[in-house]
């Protein structure tokens, strides 16, 4: 019987070993990660592409060529082609990010052969219907529509066009009347232009015979042939309060952020055990403060933002708007603390126990695994990143984090407020 009154034994984890994955390659050279071990019967395929916001030429093209893919091919409808993967028991993630567009197929194992020559037509035959750009054009305006009227969508994205600048991709937002420029020749023109393959990903249930069907199929996909020159970009930053006030609203969704260092950076661990401490998780100063004691908010969390070129930290909460000020003056209060004064070791052990367990837990499944797999290869980073990101974590001291803390996050902080 399950002896509930004796605690288990405590054992502190003092390693981290994020798996290595198999690493084939295509003829044209993309390489193909693969990682296997589920024991379910299933199988992801994800293929990524150089062809985020950082590459597109007018807003939204990344996004809206990237979803238009299963809208259509030369031989089947979308309805055809939704219905088709319905009926085997499998289904298509799209990701258009700031970067990468990642496109996934989920499938059963026993039904690759079947699904994945569909999927990749998707990447070889597609069509941009123009009715379907219509009515695509449509549900983007009007969720967008939705969108403007919610506080906190409006900071999220007024925070990165203080960070950035309108006219950098990491600070622009798509707008209806960009929406309206796009046409179907655009779509086609930017598919031609950046949907190389760049990388595979796959994880699942798979024998070798399977991967030389996967492999063998997936030749047929475009890939990098020749070295394209990256795009620059200037950031205009803007560290002025922005406040757009909303007087229908009950709320104010606050946002305070700015440009910090990337993973490749040697602070970067320490910046992260500063982040989980200050707003990471549940037990964090911000909660402690904002919610717990002032009662001012049911959430508030802090973040580090990565993205390939730049990275940027957030503070975010939802306030009563007549407590908006004073929510701002406690979040300034806790980050000057942090930077004055050293971590509490009590404090400073629970956070660091807390960050590590969910970094263990991250790589609980295969699934996740490749996630960090691919969050390596996709971002540049040195394949015994993680290993060390967790060593590091373990090892830092009071003193080493509030030096960290001084040097990236005392200086100004850019604040806007919706509400």
């Amino acid at each position: 019987m399950l002896d509930r009154k004796t605690a288990p034994v405590h054992a502190e984890v003092v390693s981290f070993n994020l798996p290595s994955p198999e690493i084939n390659s295509l003829s044209n050279g993309v390489p193909i990660y693969i990682l296997r071990g589920v024991t379910q019967r299933v199988l992801k395929i994800e293929l990524v592409f150089e062809a985020g916001k950082w590459f597109e030429p007018k807003k939204g093209l990344a996004y809206f060529t990237a979803h238009m893919l299963e809208k259509g091919t030369a031989s089947r409808s979308s309805f055809e082609i939704a219905d088709f993967f319905d009926r085997h028991g499998a289904s298509i993630e799209i990701s258009p990010g700031f970067d990468v567009v990642s496109i996934s197929l989920y499938t059963l194992t026993k039904n690759t052969t079947i699904v994945l020559p569909v999927f990749l037509e998707l990447l070889t035959a597609s069509v941009f219907p123009d009715n379907e750009l219509t009515l695509q054009k449509d549900i983007f305006n009007q969720t967008l529509k939705i969108n403007n009227e919610k506080t906190s969508y409006v900071a999220s994205k007024l925070i990165r066009q203080h960070l950035f600048g309108n006219l950098h991709p990491y600070g622009n937002a798509i707008e209806a009347s960009d929406v309206d420029k796009l046409g179907r020749e655009d779509l086609d023109n930017f598919f031609c232009d950046r949907f190389s393959l760049k990388q595979v990903f796959v994880v699942g249930s798979i024998h070798d015979q399977l991967l030389t069907f996967i492999t063998s199929e997936l030749q047929g996909i475009q890939g990098n042939s020749k070295k394209q020159t990256l795009p620059a970009f200037t950031i205009s930053s803007d560290k002025s309060l922005g406040y757009i006030e909303k007087p229908d609203s009950i709320q104010s969704s606050l946002r305070l952020g700015k440009r910090i260092i990337t993973r490749n950076h040697k602070d970067y661990p320490a910046l992260v055990l500063v982040n989980h401490i200050f707003g990471g998780y549940f037990g964090s100063r911000l909660m402690k403060n904002i919610r717990e004691d002032k009662g001012l908010t049911y959430g508030i969390y802090s973040s580090l933002n990565n993205l390939k070129n730049d990275a940027f930290f957030v503070i975010a909460a939802d306030v009563n708007r007549i407590n908006k000020d004073i929510a701002i003056q406690e979040i300034k209060s806790e980050l000057n603390l942090l930077c004055q004064k050293p971590v509490d070791p009590q404090e400073l052990i629970t956070a660091k126990n807390h960050l590590l367990g969910n970094l263990q837990l991250e790589i609980a499944n295969p699934f996740s695994v490749i996630e960090k797999i691919k969050t390596i290869h996709t971002f540049g980073l040195n394949t015994n990143f993680y290993n060390s990101l967790f060593l590091q974590i373990l090892h830092v001291d009071e003193l080493t984090l509030q030096k960290v803390a001084n040097t990236y996050l005392s200086d100004s902080i850019t604040e806007v407020a919706v509400g």
